[in-house]
C-alpha cells in the first residue's frame, strides 16, 4: 500500500494506533499510552512557544526511502510548510523531528529512523524516552543541546511542577 490508500482507507481510519509503513508498503501499527501524547503535545506546544516564525506540526509523514514515517512532533519554517502542507506525506523533512519512544520502539528503528529523517533534509532529530528526557541529534550525531531550540528543556515533566 502507498500512504494515499492508507490515508483514505475506511478501516484504518479510527484505528487508536500510530501507523507509518515500511519499505515494503505493509502498514506497520505502533499503541501509544496517554503519557506518549502528552510528550507529543507539550514538545510541540514549547516548539511553538519559542519559534513562533515556524509550525510546530504533530504526526507529521514524512515519506523515506523506507516507506512513509510518522514524526510524533515537528517544527517546520514557513519555507518548508509552503512545500509540504499540499502533500498526503512530505517530501520533505520539516527541520526538527521528534520522535517520543513507545514500549515497541527499539534503538534500532530509532537510528534507522534518525538516519531516515536526516535523509529527507531534517536538521536535527529529538529522541524522548518515556521519562520525558530529550536526546538531541544532528547529522554529524548527538549533541550536547538543540541549535535550532538552544533553550528547548532536557526533561519535559508531566503534573505538577514544583
Amino acid at each position: 500500500m502507498d500512504w494515499a490508500e492508507v490515508v483514505n482507507h475506511p478501516s484504518l481510519r479510527d484505528l487508536p494506533f500510530k501507523i507509518e509503513t515500511n519499505e515494503f508498503g505493509e502498514i506497520i501499527m505502533n499503541p501509544v499510552k496517554i503519557g506518549h501524547s502528552i510528550f507529543q503535545g507539550e514538545i510541540s506546544s514549547l516548539m511553538k512557544s519559542m519559534r513562533p516564525e515556524g509550525i510546530a506540526v504533530v504526526e507529521c509523514a514524512i515519506r523515506t526511502s523506507k516507506g512513509t514515517k510518522v514524526a510524533d512532533a515537528a517544527w517546520a519554517s514557513m519555507e518548508v510548510i509552503e512545500k509540504i502542507k499540499d502533500e498526503t506525506d512530505a517530501s520533505i523533512a520539516p527541520e526538527v523531528c521528534v520522535e517520543v519512544v513507545s514500549m515497541s520502539n527499539t534503538k534500532l528503528e530509532m537510528k534507522e529512523k534518525r538516519q531516515l529523517y536526516f535523509e529527507k533534509g531534517a536538521n536535527e532529530v529529538w529522541i524522548c524516552n518515556e521519562y520525558g528526557e530529550i536526546r538531541f541529534f544532528d547529522d554529524s550525531g548527538e549533541i550536547e543541546q538543540s541549535k535550532m531550540f538552544p533553550d528547548f528543556p532536557k526533561k519535559i515533566s508531566i503534573g505538577k511542577q514544583n
